[in-house]
């Protein structure tokens, strides 16, 4: 992955206003109280199902590449493993500045406006995002300007949103003609529905979907975007134990058995 060896200050600076750009509105907390404390060593995480490959239900069940990834990584530190808490992806935040968990395990994509907020560990993904239309339409867009006047779709607190918004409201679209939704599993049913035209998704999600899904990938517009485990900005302890968690799943080769069961590279 090109992300190897990179650490999240050494990705924020690279990124620059880029990251600040592409930020996504809503992701705000007080910052919490969290860190170890001299407490128990655990780790209880918070994700968001709906994100295929990364989070999802299947058989009630919560899997994807987040849960396995991070469960590995915390097998690899002092840290005991609690289990899962779900919300929607715009809750996250919150949940975890108000100690509700410990870290965040869903696909996010670390920016200059979420590390004001949380820190992060060093990234694990790459992705850029995918504009996703209905496979049997004639509606072929090639670029962000083709959506002009047609109703889009994205998932609130993501960076999907932060494109539509950023790019499109005010300019190619108006307000109106934005549909936000609480997960992408509703986004692609309304998209299949002809509710909206388009939907905007990272690239690896709209890639699970057009395999089981009536969709496909129209184009794909590059953000350059990483993702990090979300941790309390005072919670070095934790950051410390996942990043040290990362190098060593990447070098035993579990990284790469966890990327070819689920996206098969």
């Amino acid at each position: 992955m090109s992300d190897r060896g990179l650490s999240r200050r050494q990705y924020l600076t690279t990124v620059g206003g880029t990251a600040v750009t592409l930020s996504v509105a809503g992701c705000s907390g007080d910052g919490g109280s969290g860190g170890d404390g001299g407490s128990e060593q655990t780790i209880t995480a918070g994700t968001a199902p709906g994100f295929p490959p990364f989070e999802m239900k299947e058989g009630g069940e919560l899997v994807g590449f987040d849960i396995d990834l991070l469960e590995a990584v915390v097998e690899q530190t002092d840290y005991s493993f609690e289990g899962w808490e779900e919300f929607e992806f715009d809750s996250l935040i919150p949940a975890l500045t108000n100690n509700n968990i410990d870290v965040i395990a869903a696909g996010m994509t670390i920016n200059e406006k979420r590390d004001d907020t949380i820190d992060f560990s060093d990234p694990y993904y790459s992705s850029d995002q995918a504009i996703v239309v209905r496979a049997d339409g004639d509606f072929a867009p090639e670029s962000l300007s083709d959506l002009a006047d047609r109703p889009i779709g994205a998932q609130k607190g993501t960076t999907g949103e932060g494109v539509v918004q950023d790019e499109l409201v005010g300019q190619e679209i108006t307000e109106s003609q934005y549909n936000a939704y609480d997960n992408y599993v509703l986004a692609i049913q309304d998209l299949e529905n002809g509710n909206v035209d388009a939907v905007v998704i990272d690239v690896p999600v709209a890639n699970t979907f057009a395999a089981n899904r009536p969709v496909e990938v129209a184009f794909v517009y590059e953000t350059g975007e990483k993702f990090g485990f979300g941790v309390r900005t005072d919670d070095d302890a934790r950051q410390e134990a996942l990043n040290a968690g990362l190098s060593t799943v990447r070098e035993d080769g579990t990284y790469e058995e966890l990327t070819q069961k689920w996206f098969g590279e």
